[in-house]
């Protein structure tokens, strides 16, 4: 079938890029109008405790948004300041659309600050005012405010602190994407040896977004959408769409290295038998992360699910049909490895010296040569990082394997042992910003520092016995510093705040949220607030996170399944999969929650992380280090189907460790310059201002580097040594059904080769049949570009 795809592909190159093109002008010009229909997203559902009781609190008491103002240092008391605040405000009262304006002289609700030289100004607009309404009176108060004659006049407020994230998340967007694209370029240039060949992973990059962003479009008329969801779901599709692009040429030009003969329309089928399976399996692995992230439910997180699947979907497509065909018109413009191209001359000149000095430092070993003899590598070229991390794993495979575990444990520690989640609020924007600014000049001057209060609604009269014994007892619980009901509650209700020690969201408030929630009492009670909303938001993580793993355990151990026949391996991607995501957690705490190295990425630490982002990074590192897995899996599992025709264990062992050793040393360095180029992407996200931005781009580059360099080159080699021919093993009836339904029996001239009695030696150079029992590589051409297999007893006795 993708053999099939790739004939296709060739035949009909020019309609089908033409197809894309318009879908991509299409995004290009209708897709920017996602930006006009973007918004704050909920983090909780509306069942949540906490939204409940905000809802009703609203209807009790309701209160529109407030537009806040700090004027600060000028005496409170100087005539001209009172003049100038008193005509303005009374300005902003004759506003349509203004309920209430409180300041230190005309109302009792004014505060001076602790400095005694500065004092609030609070505007209370209507509530439920349209959005476009809403804002035009906002930037009217504000435009007002700021004539207030005084040294300075801070404006901010909840809406006007969401507006300024939302520019900010597009700002960010613009300028991180736009100078990781130039980059990304350069790199893919470099790493591919022509401009040509670079261009293509970057236009499929681009392409697939562009659609993308017309998909947003779409679901944006019916659900709300994040500018956070349109900034992580425009990464992962860069990310994606280089890496199935990166591993198609890569494969075509091997392909060719290995028939130079061959017509480019049978290589082009031979590239998407292999590494065309490879790209849907890891387009569904990462669809499937999407539904593990839609299985929490939560709005925001569901925008993001719903985003992330469609921008998977797209990368998919683009990878099995844009790719392909662009190969097909390029093809002659793309060179072979190691080719002499005025890109390489370039590179050459630049990195000729430092080549010279590690040259003389590290001669080429003598086996790197023998393996270039066979076919495996250009004369005199050493194998790659992931190669040699590999081989070293494979020689010390235990205590690589412990080692490299436990220094993940400890990574991870500081995430399962000290983490503080926290929403974000204004504390999320940068210092600079001036709602940032108002947010932390009103906590420190004006409310002391203390923790926004614990809101609680109780739903009967409240003038009886058994609501003042609930006051008595929420003046007494421990954490709690000041109890208050609130004034002029209508009805059978009453709202009261509760001041909890500490901070907003900390453990001694969401302590005090708990325990309200555990009273026994003969009414019923409802306990919002910021704490209330964190408790809820990790209640409802906790309860559903079994099922979305439950989602990614089915689905990744079907997928790995079908691409390898074992059960153990899917089992062992899982485990290592874990480590990578708590380790890439731990080092976050680290820099955005302890501080440390903050600023050499730009960030202020506010003692916690955004409660999102581990969600997030749970399942966009687990889709992206599936991709890898996929990648080199895939062709472990050819090579291991040409090496396993042994009939004695240790055979069969040293087998399985050539399989892994070449699965890795071909497929490597595509692994590795798909994770360059997805970490300069990712980098590209710590260039804005937003803390929560700058945390998903921090945590997938960290993922990406330690799942490339430390789980791949170095655990799983070692671990897959350590099993043996167990890697491969699987009950007998599912065997014989991956056999049946799963298995591919195209043969490449390739495969033929290793095949035959003179491509198939043993350790010792004996030839033997191929083993009956394993089936032929899912998907695979078999292809190993040196013409087949060739173990030889000098290759044996090296190893």
């Amino acid at each position: 079938m993708f053999a099939a795809l790739g004939r296709l592909m060739w035949r009909w190159r020019w309609p089908v890029l033409g197809g894309w093109l318009v879908l991509v002008l299409a995004g290009a010009v209708l897709g920017g109008q996602v930006f006009d229909r973007l918004g704050a997203t909920d983090s909780l559902r509306a069942d949540a405790e906490s939204q409940r009781a905000e809802r009703r609190v609203k209807e009790l008491l309701p209160e529109g948004t407030t537009v806040v103002a700090v004027v600060r240092d000028r005496e409170i008391y100087d005539p001209p300041l009172v003049e100038s605040v008193t005509r303005i405000t009374n300005e902003i009262r004759d506003l349509p659309g203004v309920i209430e304006v409180d300041d230190v002289y005309n109302s009792a609700g004014g505060q001076i600050g602790a400095d005694n030289s500065s004092s609030l100004v609070v505007v209370e607009l209507a509530d439920e005012l349209p959005d476009a309404e809403r804002e035009r009176l906002e930037d009217q108060v504000v435009a007002l405010l700021r004539g207030i004659d005084a040294p300075e006049v801070l404006v901010g407020g909840e809406k006007l602190a969401e507006r300024a994230f939302a520019d900010q998340a597009i700002r960010d967007a613009t300028i991180g994407e736009s100078i990781a694209l130039v980059v990304l370029l350069v790199a893919l240039v470099v790493i591919l040896g022509g401009f040509v060949a670079g261009v293509i992973p970057l236009a499929a990059a681009l392409g697939a977004v562009a659609v993308t962003l017309l998909g947003l479009l779409g679901l944006a008329t019916v659900m709300q959408v994040s500018e956070f969801a349109v900034n992580v779901v425009t990464l992962l599709g860069i990310g994606l769409a280089v890496d199935y692009a990166l591993l198609l040429i890569a494969r075509f030009r091997e392909e060719r290295a290995a028939d130079p003969d061959a017509p480019p329309a049978e290589l082009l089928a031979r590239t998407t038998a292999t590494a065309g399976r490879a790209v849907l399996v890891s387009g569904l692995a990462v669809g499937a992360a999407m539904v593990g992230l839609f299985a929490f439910a939560e709005p925001l997180l569901a925008a993001m699910a719903l985003g992330g699947a469609l921008v998977v979907v797209l990368a998919t497509l683009v990878g099995l049909t844009a790719v392909p065909a662009l190969i097909a018109v390029g093809h002659r413009r793309i060179p072979a490895p190691g080719a002499d191209t005025r890109i390489s001359r370039v590179v050459a000149t630049v990195t000729g010296p430092v080549r010279r000095l590690l040259s003389r430092r590290n001669p080429v070993p003598a086996g790197a040569a023998r393996r270039a003899a066979a076919g495996q590598g250009a004369p005199g070229t050493p194998d790659g990082l992931l190669a040699r991390l590999a081989g070293y794993a494979q020689r010390r495979p235990k205590p690589v394997a412990i080692g490299v575990s436990l220094v993940l444990l400890l990574l991870a520690a500081p995430f399962v042992f000290g983490a503080n989640l926290a929403n974000s609020d204004a504390r999320a924007l940068p210092a600079s910003m001036e709602a940032r600014q108002v947010h932390d000049v009103v906590l420190r001057d004006f409310q002391a520092g203390r923790a926004a209060p614990v809101v609680v609604v109780v739903e009967t009269d409240p003038a009886t016995a058994a609501v003042r014994d609930l006051l008595n007892q929420l003046n007494t619980m421990p954490n709690v510093i000041r109890m208050q009901p609130r004034p002029d509650v209508p009805g059978n209700a009453a709202v009261i705040d509760v001041t909890p020690e500490g901070e907003t969201g900390g453990p001694a408030s969401r302590e005090v949220v708990r325990q309200i929630r555990e009273l026994d009492t003969p009414f019923p009670i409802l306990v919002g607030g910021p704490a209330a909303e964190l408790v809820d938001y990790q209640s409802s993580v906790t309860s559903r996170l079994p099922l979305a793993v439950l989602v990614l355990l089915l689905a990744t151990a079907v997928l790995m399944f079908a691409l390898t026949g074992s059960v153990v391996i899917p089992v062992k991607a899982l485990l290592m999969n874990v480590l990578t995501l708590l380790a890439t957690l731990g080092l976050l705490v680290v820099v955005f929650q302890w501080g440390i190295g903050a600023p050499l990425i730009g960030v202020e630490s506010w003692g916690a992380i955004d409660l999102t982002t581990p969600i997030l990074l749970f399942v966009f590192v687990f889709g992206l280090t599936m991709d890898y897995e996929v990648f080199l899996l895939g062709r472990i599992r050819e090579e291991w189907t040409r090496w396993s025709g042994r009939h004695t264990p240790q055979a069969r062992a040293q087998a399985s460790d050539r399989a892994v050793l070449d699965g890795i040393r071909h497929t490597g360095p595509v692994v590795t310059a798909a994770a360059v180029c997805i970490t300069i992407v990712f980098l590209g996200f710590l260039l804005g201002e937003l803390t929560a931005v700058k945390e998903i781009g921090f945590g997938m580059a960290v993922a990406v580097i330690l799942d490339v360099t430390v789980v791949r080159g170095l655990l799983l080699p070692a671990l897959m040594s350590l099993l043996g021919e167990w890697n491969w093993w699987a009950p007998a009836p599912l065997r014989r059904l991956h056999e049946r339904l799963f298995a591919d029996r195209t043969v490449t001239p390739a495969v033929a080769l290793a095949g035959s009695d003179a491509g198939r030696k043993t350790a010792v150079g004996r030839a033997t049949p191929p083993s009956p029992r394993v089936p032929a590589a899912p998907g695979s051409a078999g292809a190993e570009t040196g013409g087949g297999a060739r173990a030889t007893a000098e290759e044996s006795a090296n190893r």
